[in-house]
């Protein structure tokens, strides 16, 4: 089955690249010297803390892995590309919530950095699927478990690095 491609804004390939170095040095080089420690207890078929040190080994080579091949099969966003006429990938969106009033301030990206405590919403979350190609005043409506929810973009920005 072929991968997808993973849409990152430069700051998301940025985060990506830091944890492939933090884990590929720092991490390593953690893990390492817990499982010489735990050799030095003796017998390492009975040595809970060799086992330990060694899945913690497993885990952080599998996230390399799995970081790396999403660098594979990354599209960084180009500035040019992210637009203030219309919602696209990487652009930062103000939406009102029309029942309310109240004001939510996202940055639209990817799938792969999509952290919405963080005001980072997918582009492939119901609302990003929503607001994507819309203009600045236009109202969505988006259906959720809690019913519809209704909202208008007040203001596109392009991000300023």
């Amino acid at each position: 089955m072929p991968h997808r491609e993973e849409v990152l804004t430069p700051e998301g390939l940025r985060k990506i690249q830091d944890e492939i170095d933090h884990l590929s040095t720092t991490k390593r080089e953690e893990v390492a010297e817990r499982i010489r420690e735990a050799r030095d207890f003796g017998d390492i078929s009975e040595n809970s803390e060799y086992d330990d040190a060694k899945n913690e080994q497993a885990m952080v080579e599998h996230r390399i892995s799995v970081l790396q091949e999403k660098l594979r099969r990354a599209r960084v966003i180009k500035m040019s590309e992210i637009s203030t006429e219309k919602v696209s990938l990487g652009a930062t969106v103000t939406l009102r919530d029309l029942d309310d009033g109240e004001d939510f301030v996202y940055t639209l990206v990817g799938s792969a950095e999509a952290d919405p405590t963080n005001h980072k919403l997918s582009n492939e979350s119901p609302v990003g699927q929503a607001i994507l190609g819309k203009k600045a005043g236009d109202a969505v409506t988006v259906p959720a478990p809690a019913g519809l929810l209704r909202y208008e973009i007040v203001k596109i920005e392009a991000p300023t690095s």
